[in-house]
């Protein structure tokens, strides 16, 4: 037996015990694939950071610094750090649209109040108190109204009151400033005091979008597992796609996935959904929601980054800090069910209002020809890929980063830093074994079957491999028939 030493030469006359460490035998079991997500979203002119870099998150102060207070990504690093201190975060930011206009809003007071109280306003799911007293009149209560909004810290508007109005101007410019909520007495107990009453119209008019464009084309060749976007404009998503496709590809493989949210009626999310076809792109259904879109992203982004098994369904997971829509809002079992045929995700709230995931879809519902096509449906579905691919790879680059390519049939030396088309297999039998026993994959006998490992007929230096997994499944439906006798 020869053994083969890949730091200690042959050619040594100097005395000494010399030890060389090899770490291709250590492990073959990856257990984690490295996460890293992407927040995409927009700044303010007073962060200190500039559009189109990526910055490594470590607080919100730094977001703060970085893309401006009130900004959205400085909140969007609020909502993911709220739901997920561990797993490491990058963001990037984008300016507003410079032909955009902002979108705006109002709320209507009337008065004079008979009583007086405390005004609970929620804006954007911040809860804000104003006193009020007895007898002030709807100017008086406007203009405070306007003055907590001014003063409260991460609000994504501004405020200025006149003669019983206050009017709201989304902070960013563009469509991303349309449908923030506002509304009051929220919680359970809460109430405007008498008298006083207040009416909304939710914001509006905000055009243009930022240039995801130029943000793709400035970023580095790093994986980011996942993408949460801030925009879900149709502009943004088809852009983001693309990207990912090319991530995805044989030769760069960076893969990722992305999650957004959108705000809409059952009907328009539906049209929504049905209008684009994307495997890389989750798309969370919301309406007349207490946060915005982009706050739903983050905390989504952030509740499935924490999960380590790639396979493990999301749903019942709690999606923390975010408000459920009123009863009498929330989508209805057949809404939903429409929705995830739409390629829309849902979510679900429990008596006491805690928010969860129901179920993370991707936008991708037919194929090429369009005949409806389930192989991408499910957000673990691509998390599962990525991992499987990250495994192999990470696993036969470890060992075999420096080897010989020989054929069957002939008697090597069993140290000799070679491999063959039947080892080769072997070891890919192997490794898929563990994922089996992981419950990543399943079925290791039709794997093993169906495993082809050869050498190429043109290049000598190359083995093709033609694997065929099975990715394991989640239990989302248990069906029972109760025949009952008496």
């Amino acid at each position: 037996m020869t053994i083969v030493f890949n730091d200690i030469p042959s050619r040594i006359r100097v005395p000494g015990h010399y030890v060389e460490v090899d770490n291709s035998e250590a492990t073959s079991n990856p257990s984690t694939i490295d996460q890293r997500v992407l927040l995409i979203g927009t700044r303010l002119a007073a962060g200190g950071a500039a559009a189109n870099v990526i910055q490594r998150i470590n607080s919100n102060a730094q977001a703060v610094e970085y893309f401006g207070r009130d900004s959205q990504l400085a909140q969007m690093v609020a909502a993911f750090r709220g739901a997920n201190t561990t797993t490491p975060l990058y963001a990037v930011a984008m300016n507003e649209p410079a032909a955009g206009v902002a979108a705006t809003g109002t709320v209507t007071v009337t008065g004079p109040a008979t009583a007086a109280g405390t005004l609970a306003l929620y804006v954007a799911g911040q809860r804000l108190q104003v006193g009020v007293d007895a007898g002030e009149a709807a100017a008086s209560i406007a203009t405070a109204i306007a003055a907590a909004i001014n003063t409260a810290s991460g609000l994504p508007v501004t405020a200025a009151a006149a003669a019983g109005v206050v009017t709201l101007t989304a902070r960013h410019k563009g469509v991303v400033g349309n449908g923030i909520d506002v509304r009051d007495s929220y919680q359970l107990g809460e109430s405007l005091p008498a008298g006083v009453g207040l009416a909304y119209a939710l914001t509006s008019g905000g055009t243009g979008t930022p240039d995801i464009d130029a943000l793709i084309a400035a970023l580095p060749d790093i994986q980011y597992t996942t993408w949460c976007l801030g925009h879900s404009d149709s502009n943004t998503l088809a852009a983001v796609q693309a990207e990912l496709e090319s991530r995805w590809d044989g030769m760069r493989m960076i893969e990722g996935h992305a999650i957004a949210a959108a705000v809409g009626t059952q009907a328009e999310l539906t049209t929504l959904g049905e209008s684009v076809n994307y495997e890389h792109v989750t798309l969370m259904g919301l309406h007349r929601a207490p946060h915005p879109a982009w706050t739903w992203a983050a905390t989504i982004a952030a509740v499935d980054a924490a999960e380590e098994d790639p396979a493990r369904p999301r749903q019942t997971l709690e999606l923390p800090g975010l408000y459920a829509p009123a009863e009498a809002v929330r989508f209805g079992w057949e809404e939903r069910n429409t929705l995830l045929y739409s390629g829309i995700s849902t979510y679900k709230v429990d008596s006491d209002g805690t928010v969860r995931i129901e179920r993370l879809i991707t936008l991708y519902r037919e194929d090429s020809v369009g005949n409806e096509d389930t192989s991408y449906l499910d957000l673990e579905t691509m998390r599962t890929l990525i991992y499987i691919r990250y495994f192999f790879r990470a696993n036969v680059l470890s060992r075999y980063p420096r080897h010989k390519l020989a054929d069957d049939g002939a008697v090597y030396d069993a140290d000799q830093a070679v491999v063959t088309p039947s080892e080769f297999k072997c070891y890919l039998q192997a490794l898929y074994a563990q994922l089996v026993s992981a419950v990543i994959c399943e079925d290791y006998a039709g794997f093993a079957d169906t495993l082809v490992v050869e050498r190429d007929g043109s290049d000598p230096n190359r083995l093709n491999t033609l694997m065929q997994p099975n990715l394991v499944n989640q239990a989302r439906v248990f069906a029972t028939k109760i025949q009952f006798k008496i």
